[in-house]
């Protein structure tokens, strides 16, 4: 599987002028004929103006257009980054995953969102994960914060998945933890991590981190990149994981008995 990373420069509350800028991107990455495009988390209005709900978009109406119309021009899978998505009064942080015939094959809404920035005030969170199929290869996804979480990775290993797309906005006073912490759900799990972190600046003008990468089973980095907008290209040669797993049989020598809750 060849993947591309779009490491955008997001605009903050300009939805037109990123979208925009996603075909431009687009249109590079496709030149590599890769067989998904990853974009970052909130790539449509960035992370994030406020009030949100003025800026989210009804539904994932525009979104879901845009992502599809992507998908069937260029004939790429499009895991869809995320974007800040009306339902009713709530907003939720929305992935749309899309196939190559432009079909929307799974809706994910971010579980874990981060208390220290208030995000729980002005999203809602999803109540459960999601696997996917592309190109016959089962994937899942977890939003920035979510990959602080090992649980939810390892319940989608358990699951089966073969790669984990991960689109963040992680700022750069972070940048330690995010590539250890990616590198770890990497290893852990015996999974590709294709990592996508956006460019710029989020809506309290904190520098975010880039250094979007492509991890593979062992933790060895297939392709990073450095904070500013770029596109990463990768290949995933997924029988390396089973090779992997031959070597170190991980999930043989679970012993899932002793992870339940201890007694008082």
């Amino acid at each position: 599987m060849e993947v591309a990373v779009l490491q955008m420069q997001v605009a903050c509350g300009q939805p037109e002028q990123n979208i925009e800028n996603l075909h431009h991107l687009a249109d590079q990455a496709m030149e590599a004929q890769p067989d998904v495009l990853l974009l970052p988390e909130l790539w449509r209005q960035g992370f994030y103006p406020r009030p949100v709900l003025s800026y989210a978009d009804a539904d994932g109406h525009e979104t879901r257009a845009v992502l599809a119309d992507i998908a069937r021009k260029y004939q790429v899978n499009v895991v869809g980054g995320t974007v800040a998505n009306a339902i009713g009064d709530k907003v939720f942080n929305t992935s749309y995953i899309f196939d190559r015939l432009g079909h929307l094959v799974a809706t994910y809404h971010k579980a874990h969102l981060f208390s220290p920035s208030g995000e729980a005030d002005d999203f809602t969170a999803g109540d459960s994960l999601v696997t996917f199929t592309l190109d016959g290869i089962k994937c899942g996804i977890l939003v920035c914060y979510d990959v602080r979480f090992p649980e939810a990775a390892r319940r989608l290993a358990l699951d089966g998945i073969s790669v984990l797309f991960v689109p963040s906005a992680w700022p750069l006073k972070r940048l330690i933890h995010w590539q250890t912490l990616i590198r770890a759900r990497a290893i852990e799990n015996q999974l590709f991590v294709v990592a996508c972190n956006a460019a710029g600046t989020d809506g309290s003008n904190q520098k975010l981190a880039g250094h979007s990468a492509i991890i593979d089973p062992w933790g060895e980095i297939l392709a990073t990149a450095d904070e500013e907008e770029t596109i990463l290209q990768g290949n995933l040669r997924l029988a390396v994981q089973a090779q992997i797993k031959d070597t170190m049989n991980v999930f043989g020598d679970r012993r899932p008995a002793l992870y339940k809750k201890t007694p008082n």
